[in-house]
C-alpha cells in the first residue's frame, strides 16, 4: 500500500515539475526569435500557431440543436411579449375599426379570428420547429463541407497568443 502511495506522489511530483518547465520555456515565433515566457517577468505573452484541420461533425450537430433550440425559445417568447404589448396598446382594435370603416355596411369582421393569440403562438411555435431543424442540418452539413476542404486545403490557421 506504502509503496502505491509513494509512486503516486512521485508521479504528481513529476508531472508538476514537467508542468514548471514547459511554462518557463521560451515559444519560437516564426521570425526565428524567442519569446519569453509568461511567467518571465517581461509581460510578453506566449504565442502559439494552431491549425484546424478536422471539426467532428456529431459534436457540431449536438451544439447547433442546442444553440437552434435556445432560439427557438427566444423567438416563441419574443413573438408572445409582442403580440401583449401591441394588444395592450390597442393596434388590433384600431386596425379592426378601419377595416369595418372600409366595408359595406352588414358585413362582419373580427380581425383576432386571424391575428388571435392562440394562432400567432401556434405559427411561430411551428415556425420555430421548422428552423430548429434547418438550422441542426445546415449546420452539420457545413462541418461535412468544412472537413472536405480542410483535407485539400489544409484548414484554418489560428494565433493564440497569452497576454
Amino acid at each position: 500500500m506504502s509503496s502505491s502511495s509513494s509512486s503516486a506522489s512521485d508521479r504528481t511530483q513529476s508531472m508538476d515539475a514537467v508542468n514548471d518547465t514547459a511554462v518557463r520555456e521560451p515559444v519560437r515565433t516564426t521570425s526565428g526569435g524567442s519569446v519569453p515566457a509568461a511567467g518571465s517577468g517581461t509581460g510578453s505573452g506566449r504565442q502559439a500557431k494552431l491549425r484546424v484541420q478536422r471539426v467532428d461533425p456529431l459534436s457540431v450537430l449536438k451544439l447547433a440543436f442546442l444553440l437552434s433550440v435556445a432560439a427557438g425559445i427566444a423567438g416563441v417568447v419574443l413573438i408572445a411579449v409582442l403580440w401583449m404589448i401591441l394588444n395592450g396598446m390597442g393596434v388590433f382594435s384600431s386596425i379592426n375599426e378601419m377595416v369595418l370603416g372600409l366595408l359595406p355596411q352588414g358585413k362582419e369582421f373580427d380581425l383576432m379570428d386571424y391575428v388571435g393569440f392562440s394562432r400567432v403562438l401556434s405559427l411561430s411555435i411551428v415556425i420555430s420547429f421548422i428552423n430548429i431543424l434547418l438550422l441542426t442540418a445546415l449546420a452539420t452539413l457545413a462541418a461535412f463541407l468544412y472537413n472536405i476542404c480542410a483535407s485539400l486545403v489544409g484548414g484554418v490557421q489560428l494565433t493564440l497568443s497569452d497576454e
